[in-house]
């Protein structure tokens, strides 16, 4: 079921409402049903990459089970003395929809470690008999380990096998999308709107908000991104420093998380065997990096020329 509001963005209006409608690997929307059936929901923390719906499943849960809630983005109130008053506000008055009241801090991973982490630690304890915690984050770890202890963690990011299934369940979602904004879908334009969806998957709102972008001017047609990242393993293959900073440029909308996890899943098929274990030293380090650096583009360009001076490509 689908709510269609009046938003503008597709992102918004299409927003699924129920579990069953979320695209999430098969193992983590089984255990999602499950609390729906239960009508026990735990305190709980999700943990992944943008775009996969972690703040679409917690208000999907919540709808679901039909109790009170609220959503603070802790990016943006995650001042100490505004989370205390508006936790404060929200957990110590009584539901009448429900025996508990559920508070989603989105982005928790923005909260300050050294204070208002544990602060929200004590609020957890202390509305634990009428409130639950759903906390939503990037990076798992950026929250402390008392906050892990007292959440059921959950990761969002998806797997090779997994990405698959989403994509093809994703490509049905859009053609649905488009259909009810009046947009005809021919075959050819299936192809154009799974490149899309390779191109930026498994952010899932990316993919929705570029689709939407693609079609304001009324022509569905329009619909077209650059191939793959052939192009990408071509150059450092060939150690073509000119063609990857290119790359690199004509995808500077990518995010350079996504970028390094694609060579990572792929390196068994890209690059020679004895050079796979420096591959993930690399890798990892520039995605430490990426959470710090005023430039992603020129942090992406510094991994992959590192990965091709120092590492033998297929």
């Amino acid at each position: 079921m689908f709510i269609l509001s009046e938003e503008f963005l597709w992102v918004e209006k299409y927003r699924p409402q129920t579990i069953n409608d979320c695209i999430l690997p098969q193992s983590l929307k089984q255990t999602f049903l499950k609390i729906v059936e239960t009508k026990e929901l735990p305190n709980m923390l999700f943990s992944g990459t943008a775009g996969l719906g972690k703040t679409t499943v917690a208000r999907a849960l919540c709808n679901e089970l039909e109790v009170d809630y609220i959503v603070v983005n802790a990016s943006e109130e995650g001042n100490i003395d505004t989370l205390r008053g508006k936790i404060k506000s929200f957990a110590s008055s009584v539901s009448l929809m429900s025996k508990y009241k559920v508070i989603i801090l989105d982005e928790a991973d923005y909260l300050n470690p050294q204070s208002t982490q544990p602060a929200l630690r004590g609020f957890i304890e202390e509305f634990s008999n009428n409130c639950r915690f759903i906390l939503t984050c990037n990076f798992k770890n950026r929250i402390i380990e008392p906050l892990h202890s007292r959440c059921g963690v959950y990761e969002f990011n998806t797997t090779k096998k997994d990405m698959i299934g989403l994509c093809d369940q994703f490509l049905k979602r859009c053609v649905h999308v488009l259909e009810r904004e009046g947009f005809g879908v021919a075959e050819t334009q299936r192809e154009n709107i799974a490149n899309l969806i390779v191109r930026y998957a498994p952010d899932w709102r990316r993919v929705l908000n570029e689709l939407q972008r693609f079609t304001i001017g009324g022509v569905s047609e329009q619909v077209h991104v650059s191939a793959t990242y052939d192009s990408l393993y071509q150059a450092l293959s060939k150690k073509d420093f000119k063609k990857m900073r290119k790359w690199v440029a004509e995808n500077s909308d990518a995010d350079p998380s996504v970028v390094f996890r694609n060579i990572y899943d792929n390196m068994y098929e890209k690059i020679e065997p004895h050079h796979i274990p420096q591959t993930v030293i690399i890798l990892a380090d520039y995605q430490y990096k990426n959470a710090f650096v005023a430039d992603h583009e020129l942090n992406t360009v510094a991994c992959l020329t590192e990965l091709m001076s120092e590492i033998d490509f297929k």
